[in-house]
């Protein structure tokens, strides 16, 4: 298996204007795939741009619950043809119409335009009042995505997910070689935060011999900050951007990252879950 190349999309998008993201994200995966993009990875909730409702104006939450859209819509069906007429897979993020609470999903189409797994965001920040009003997922997934270069083991976590050591954990325990995190919020430069959320990355990489490639939003945009980044199972940092709107791409070296997973002491190798029985305890 050669290079993996993942194009990071970390673009501005139109708030609560489906339309505009959708032509903006079709040209941004042909642009990619001129990059020679393997995978494309779009930051979180790209149909509406991650923007929020005001709880004080009148109707506004039914304005964006409006927003949502089931996994069949025109908008998903249309990175699904344009992955297939790129033959590259398409990490597409929306807000997915569910009963009377929506949730934060990522669909991941392969190169064929075959959608081969959704995941919706188990960890939604439930302090803030447009996730407190969407329905957590319940489970992660992995999955075999076919790309021109090979199969690879892929699972998918979104922003807040990340924050979490078990997300990552149970992804590597369901076999992901690479962990793909759609974001929306400061990575480098929180008020109170710092850097934080980069170390965490890089940690869950480490701690789990997984290959990681985060997308966020530029700045200035919904609070973000830029630097979209990807990072090898070693911990050791393939890329990260700056706080600019671009196209980036990271490159992974599969042979390199299988081989660090064989023959290391990380990941599954030495665990000990019989002494774990404590993080099954669902009381506070």
């Amino acid at each position: 298996m050669q290079t993996i190349n993942i194009a990071l999309l970390q673009l501005k998008a139109t708030p609560n204007n489906q339309k505009a993201n959708l032509e903006k994200g079709l040209e941004a995966c042909h642009k990619a795939a001129e990059l020679k993009a393997d995978i494309i990875l779009f930051p979180e909730m790209w149909n509406i741009g991650y923007t929020a409702y005001d709880p004080n104006k009148k109707d506004d939450h039914e304005k964006w619950l409006s927003s949502a859209i089931k996994i069949d819509d025109d908008f998903v069906k249309s990175f699904q043809k344009q992955a297939k007429k790129l033959n590259t897979a398409i990490a597409i993020t929306y807000l997915e119409k569910y009963k009377n609470k929506p949730k934060n999903t990522a669909s991941l189409i392969d190169r064929h335009g075959k959608i081969v797994m959704s995941y919706a965001k188990v960890h939604t920040c439930d302090f803030d009042v447009r996730e407190a009003s969407m329905t957590s997922g319940k489970d992660f997934f992995v999955c075999d995505l076919d790309t021109t270069k090979g199969k690879v083991k892929t699972g998918i976590m979104i922003c807040y997910d990340r924050e979490f050591p078990e997300s990552a954990r149970i992804l590597m325990l369901k076999g992901a070689e690479l962990i793909l995190v759609p974001n929306a919020c400061p990575l480098k430069n929180d008020p109170l935060l710092g850097d934080v959320r980069l170390a965490q990355l890089r940690s869950r990489a480490f701690e789990n011999m997984a290959s990681i490639a985060v997308t966020n939003y530029p700045a200035p945009y919904q609070n973000c900050d830029g630097n979209s980044c990807a990072f090898n199972p070693d911990g050791s940092v393939i890329f990260q951007a700056n706080e600019k709107e671009g196209i980036y791409i990271a490159k992974f070296d599969m042979e390199k990252i299988r081989k660090f997973r064989k023959t290391e002491v990380w990941g599954n190798a030495f665990r000990k879950p019989q002494c774990y029985k404590k993080l099954l305890n669902d009381k506070s």
